[in-house]
């Protein structure tokens, strides 16, 4: 019982990635107003982004630039190189998320004034009254 709980506290990051992937979820489900729901997706992006890059870490790691002479000669030691992708990626996901987010308000704003509220029911209600 004490190693399972030392497993959990051992990995306490993991477990608050997955609480900020709930909280998200449960906005962009669980809420009406679109503003919220956009804001739960960018919640759940974040812990996605988290959780990612803190994969690509390492203790003791070092940064990849080399001498290609000594890599030559001796090889590369993986265990003490880290690797860049999974953090290259996660720049990548943050530019792509902050232009969606942008998108999606400019979205957003379009919707308000066409039908004066931010709430899907009332919004659906419009909808259904101009084609009913």
């Amino acid at each position: 019982m004490e190693s399972f709980i030392a497993e959990i506290l051992a990995k306490y990051n993991y477990w608050i990635y997955v609480i900020l992937m709930m909280i998200g979820f449960y906005a962009m489900i669980g809420k009406r107003n679109l503003v919220k729901k956009l804001l739960g997706m960018n919640i759940f992006q974040t812990a996605i982004i988290l959780f990612f890059v803190s994969t690509g870490a390492k203790t003791g790691g070092r940064i990849p630039i080399l001498d290609k002479y000594e890599v030559l000669k001796h090889g590369v030691d993986v265990n003490t190189i880290v690797n860049p992708l999974p953090h290259v990626l996660m720049l990548t996901a943050i530019v792509v998320g902050v232009s969606v987010t942008g998108v999606a308000l400019a979205v957003m704003i379009r919707i308000y004034r066409r039908y004066g509220t931010l709430e899907e029911d009332e919004i659906l209600q419009k909808i259904e009254e101009e084609n009913g």
